[in-house]
């Protein structure tokens, strides 16, 4: 569609607005600023932040570009099935991240997740680790920005190349100064904006077409005000395929890929005060994570009767909260959604750029590059290490151009990197016996056979069903297929190769690390809604209800 047509009318009053959310932003990473004087500071934040700052900046980090645009997209397409990205695809994987592998993270005193991999299985598996994740950090990052500059260039009516160099800038300034620091806090403030923005689209979309059972009726899909059994988000037509598809493939390989491994997620909760404020850290996160989508998918759904252009086919899926944000909002509230969504695609990209600026500069650099130099060296390098992520991340933007609905790319990229590195993560903590060897053989195997899958399903005009699968199944199909195929050549690799004694492996395998090893004291004396476990059977049992309610 015309650039022109995604054009929103504000008022001095909205860009007032934006210019106000932009001074708070710039004026926190300057606050944080003077708190950085290391690299664990600018890395880690010096891991002093409590639970319940790190647990909204977990939520808000993943809040980004790709959750706003892309999962309204899928609301358009599918609708209530989007739910499941929520309530199968992330709430169970944070439950586990919390109770089980955030001990072995945070107790370990390790500064990264490939720093993880290499205590336990040794440098090949860590750089193989660290190289597929800065690359991953970089194409993800350039999503985010590709979509805070399509907002820009709707906004100001700006060429993209140039919107894409200012947004560039303004995630690169906040960054640089504060380290993590400030792009936690500005994450937590995010969080709040992009939650103002939201809300008001909701429920002024809602009224104007009668509210739920005027959706119902204006949306001739029964499918879509259905969670299970999600034919056509997994692309199955059988639906006890579909199901599994989504339990096993969505549900299992990616999301436990995605959340439980993901340095960027986890990157948050390390920043914590405490084991016991890390373990709390994603599941204060999944309370709100299980109602985002009523915010996210519920305005898709709306826009898909409401726009004139989605109803009419000239505009893309992507473009659906813009134009309802275009022709739903008045002044004063245009401003605050627009806020909001540069909120959300600069939590996205600051969460990747500062985990990416963390593996690059401890994992490649001080590991194999340029050792045994002063902190502030890598402080230093860390910093300029930022600069070229945003700068990379620019010429990584146009790559997003090319899909209409972002979920599509991402969900391909989460099954190349995620879902193997899984497989080796939960092997590696669960098996003693497993190997070194086995650690880097098996993510290589699994990465190539997802990248193998994909590009026969894209490039080929190969005929069977399974590489022809619509709506996002053959992303769930790949990340299977990298799982099982890491887990079978690990398991095989194993066998032949010599495992490190259980000595070096107290901290990092579950079987031989002595019960209490990570046990904070202080957590016993909390009330019941303050401790880990107890906070994570509530957050899965009203995840629950909610499949119920939505089946």
């Amino acid at each position: 569609m015309p650039a022109d047509a995604l054009r929103l009318d504000a008022s001095w009053i909205d860009y007032a607005l934006v210019a106000l959310y932009f001074l708070f932003v710039l004026g926190i990473g300057w606050a944080a600023k003077s708190k950085v004087s290391s690299s664990i500071d600018f890395f880690l934040s010096g891991r002093g932040l409590p639970a319940w700052v790190t647990g909204l900046a977990f939520v808000s980090a993943n809040l980004g570009a790709v959750e706003i645009i892309g999962m309204s997209a899928n609301g358009v397409e599918y609708g209530f099935q989007t739910m499941h990205y929520f309530w199968i695809g992330a709430i169970p994987a944070m439950v586990f991240l919390g109770i089980v592998m955030m001990p072995f993270y945070y107790g370990s005193k390790v500064r990264s997740v490939p720093e993880f991999m290499r205590k336990r299985f040794g440098n090949g598996a860590h750089l193989v680790n660290a190289i597929s994740f800065a690359v991953a950090q970089l194409l993800i990052a350039g999503v985010n920005l590709y979509l805070l500059a399509t907002i820009v260039e709707a906004l100001l009516g700006w060429p993209q190349w140039v919107a894409l160099i200012v947004a560039g800038i303004i995630v690169l300034s906040y960054i640089t100064l504060g380290g993590l620091s400030a792009a936690i806090y500005n994450e937590v403030l995010q969080f709040f904006v992009i939650v103002a923005a939201l809300a008001p689209l909701t429920i002024i979309g809602l009224n104007r077409v009668g509210g739920w059972n005027g959706l119902k009726e204006m949306v001739n899909d029964e499918s879509h005000f259905h969670t299970w059994p999600g034919t056509g988000l997994s692309g199955f037509e059988n639906p006890v395929w579909s199901v599994i598809g989504i339990v096993l493939g969505l549900g299992f390989v990616l999301s436990f890929g995605y959340w439980t491994t993901n340095f960027v997620e986890v990157q948050r909760a390390m920043a914590s005060d405490s084991i016991s404020a890390a373990r709390k850290t994603p599941i204060i996160g999944a309370f709100p994570k299980m109602f985002v989508p009523f915010l996210v998918v519920l305005p898709g759904m709306v826009a898909s009767v409401l726009v004139v252009d989605l109803v009419e086919g000239h505009a893309k899926p992507n473009d659906a909260i813009l134009l309802l944000m275009r022709d739903l909002l008045p002044n004063g509230l245009l401003g605050i959604a627009i806020a909001g969504l540069l909120a959300s695609f600069m939590a996205g990209m600051a969460a990747n750029i500062s985990a990416f600026n963390t593996v690059i500069s401890y994992d490649i650099w001080q590991t194999y590059v340029v050792k045994d130099k002063s902190d502030e060296y890598y402080l230093k390098f860390g910093r300029l290490a930022t600069v070229g992520a945003t700068l990379i991340a620019i010429f990584t933007a146009l790559l997003a151009k090319n899909f209409g609905n972002v979920m599509d790319y991402l969900q391909t990229l989460f099954g190349f990197f995620n879902a193997p590195l899984f497989a080796t993560f939960i092997l590696g903590m669960f098996w003693k016996r497993m190997t070194a060897t086995a650690g880097w053989t098996g993510l290589v195997a699994g990465t190539a056979s997802a990248i193998a899958f994909w590009y026969v399903s894209t490039f080929t005009d190969a005929t069977a069903g399974i590489f022809n699968l619509p709506g996002q199944g053959t992303a769930f199909v790949a990340a299977g297929i990298a799982f099982a195929v890491d887990i079978l050549v690990s398991v095989i690799v194993t066998t032949f190769t010599q495992p490190k004694p259980e000595a070096e492996l107290v901290g990092f395998v579950h079987s031989v690390t002595p019960k209490g090893h990570f046990a904070d004291v202080t957590e016993a004396s909390l009330p019941w809604y303050q401790r880990t476990v107890p906070l994570g059977v509530l957050c899965l049992a009203l995840v629950v209800t909610l499949n119920v309610i939505f089946a």
